[in-house]
């Protein structure tokens, strides 16, 4: 039972008072003070061990802790985290076990609160990520039926200008299609490579990345304008899960011997690195066997698609039976008289709502499922 609204102390020694006057009894101080006979005999008791002084509050904190880490570990542990500022506890923990085994060392999880505490973890910022990819990636069981591009991590060539290796494979034939040297990674540098490709070798049916710019960006369907294009060509853009580059790990196979054999060292100018990786392309696909194709070279399994690249754009087509859309200039389409969102990356196009159910609709750009809309909530609704 709490004590009266006034000041604790004040009800405390009240409570003595009244005690010390022999006025009240214990049932009769427990009524009067609004606490239970049992909070009456502990103030009792402190009053006669300690006497006013024993009305204070005492901390309830243990007064041994056996288990808490001695002080020179937690020293040790954040001396280490200065000299390595960028380890976190997983990486402390496996170097103190490494080169101290004779030492106790506390669990990860312990470190982490150590650093915690001692101010040397920040705080992650929230990001805002592209949203994952709606279908299962397509195997490749033909030439042209995935291709995949990335950036290689950039470098410094010799002149101190940073270089952007933008490749490009076919899945099935392991056929290198482009290593070119970009100075970054605008979409006004990837995209006339990708023409050049598509005129060359033709359309594929899907090209797979990762989702970084310029292959996704953070919006409905995660699209780009480089993806936007791609669906208008009728190419599917696949996107990578986060963090699994092994399901690109053809490509980055490739990338791996593409580092060992022209980046060390890297050349002095632009023009010079490129002519390494042309040499290296060609090395790649017309003298290097690879295992998976039975020692056959790539340009010995590769043949170019049968769908030309088109010199104009083609319409964008949806079935008869669905609803089509023009987005308008604030990223919304109207369904109903109902404004709803969708992206301002697909302003002026076109996109298509497939019935699914009772006022609910599938939103498409092109062949690419992009969410739901249900009219009775009045936006879209990004795939689980």
């Amino acid at each position: 039972m709490p004590w009266n609204e006034t000041c604790t102390m004040n009800e405390r020694n009240k409570l003595i008072d009244a005690w010390l006057s022999r006025e009240f009894n214990i049932t009769q101080l427990s009524e009067r003070f609004k606490v239970s006979r049992k909070t009456i005999y502990k103030w009792l008791g402190r009053y006669d061990l300690y006497g006013r002084e024993g009305l204070v509050d005492v901390s309830r904190a243990p007064i041994n802790t056996p288990h808490k880490t001695p002080t020179e570990i937690r020293d040790q542990i954040v001396r280490l985290k200065h000299r390595f500022p960028y380890w976190g506890p997983m990486k402390l923990n496996d170097y103190l076990r490494l080169n101290y085994p004779d030492v106790n060392w506390p669990a990860t999880s312990t470190m982490g609160e150590i650093l915690k505490v001692s101010g040397l973890v920040k705080r992650k910022k929230r990001r805002h990520k592209v949203p994952p990819h709606s279908q299962p990636l397509r195997h490749a069981d033909e030439p042209n039926k995935v291709w995949s591009a990335d950036f290689k991590g950039q470098f410094k060539l010799g002149n101190d200008k940073v270089c952007y290796p933008l490749t490009l494979t076919d899945n099935y034939s392991r056929y290198l299609l482009a290593c070119d040297a970009l100075p970054g990674l605008k979409l006004s540098g990837v995209r006339p490579v990708y023409e050049r490709l598509f005129r060359e070798f033709g359309l594929p049916d899907a090209i797979r990345t990762d989702n970084g710019y310029p292959f996704a960006q953070v919006c409905l369907g995660g699209l780009s304008p480089l993806s936007i294009w791609l669906l208008r060509l009728g190419i599917l853009p696949e996107r990578i899960d986060k963090g699994c580059p092994q399901q690109n790990g053809r490509h980055e196979r490739m990338h791996r011997t593409l580092k060992q054999e022209t980046v060390n060292p890297a050349a002095i100018t632009m023009r010079a690195q490129q002519r390494a990786f042309d040499q290296f392309v060609a090395d790649y696909n017309n003298e290097r066997p690879h295992q998976s194709l039975s020692g056959m070279t790539p340009a010995s399994v590769y043949h170019a698609s049968l769908r030309p690249f088109p010199e104009v754009l083609p319409d964008v087509e949806y079935p008869s039976e669905w609803q089509v859309r023009k987005v308008k200039c604030a990223g919304q389409i109207k369904l109903f008289s109902n404004p709803i969102y969708v992206s301002r990356q697909l302003i002026g196009e076109y996109v298509g709502l497939k019935p699914v159910g009772n006022a609910v609709w599938q939103i498409y750009y092109c062949r690419l499922p992009m969410g739901i809309i249900d009219e009775r909530i009045g936006r879209v609704t990004r795939p689980s």
